[in-house]
């Protein structure tokens, strides 16, 4: 069985989900105390982040933990209903037709799709929905009395990714061949679901994964960043 992997922001489209996000606070005035908190504790380490000082890794790490910041508190069906404008009112608009039609050609050829994102479980689901993706894995986010508690199982970033899709074919009894697979992200710190697969696809890959995927040969779709 062969699947095709997806990550979302960068690959599937131009903008960030947690952009969404964001957008659909801001413009219902909504969260400003938890937007300006997130900011100013955000912001600041973009220099250090530029400097070597913290890694890559440790501040993707930092910035999906405290997404859940903008609906801690929130019922299920609210949270819902946000994902559900964040799909078709910040990642349809941004898709990328190229990368958005290799998408329909795996699911017109049978393969098993997924959609493989750091952001919140409930928003991937949003965008799977919408793209008719049947697999979705997203970070897990925690939900007590039908609210959301504001707190994060392990992010799914970096090479976590790989591992919670191992875990979900798994889970469900899926036989993936994953050396005839594919995977299309855009950044190196997707090396861990790069090397899952046998046909890694680099899309608009950033300076570094451009450089490897030049080096391994791999395919590349669109310019560098």
């Amino acid at each position: 069985m062969q699947a095709a992997l997806f990550d979302i922001d960068g690959t599937l489209t131009t903008d960030n989900l947690w952009q969404g996000l964001m957008a659909y606070r801001g413009g219902r005035g909504e969260r400003r105390l938890a937007h300006l908190a997130f900011l100013a504790l955000h912001y600041p380490l973009l220099l250090p982040r530029a400097l070597g000082l913290l890694s890559e890794a440790d501040f993707r790490r930092r910035w999906t933990l405290d997404l859940t910041w903008y609906f801690r508190g929130d019922t299920e069906a609210e949270v819902a209903a946000m994902a559900e404008w964040v799909a078709r009112q910040a990642a349809a608009p941004s898709a990328r037709p190229a990368v958005l039609a290799r998408l329909r050609e795996h699911l017109a050829a049978g393969h098993t799709v997924a959609l493989v994102s750091g952001a919140p479980q409930p928003f991937v689901d949003a965008i799977a929905r919408m793209w008719a993706v049947p697999h979705a894995l997203g970070s897990p986010v925690e939900v007590s009395a039908g609210r959301y508690t504001g707190r994060m199982g392990r992010p799914c970033i970096d090479a976590q990714k790989a591992a919670y899709v191992r875990a979900h074919f798994a889970a469900h009894r899926l036989p993936v061949d994953y050396a005839a697979s594919a995977a299309y992200a855009d950044s190196f710190s997707d090396l861990g679901l790069f090397e899952l697969v046998g046909r890694p696809v680099a899309v608009h890959p950033d300076r570094r994964l451009r450089r490897l995927a030049q080096a391994r040969g791999w395919e590349i779709i669109g310019e560098a960043r």
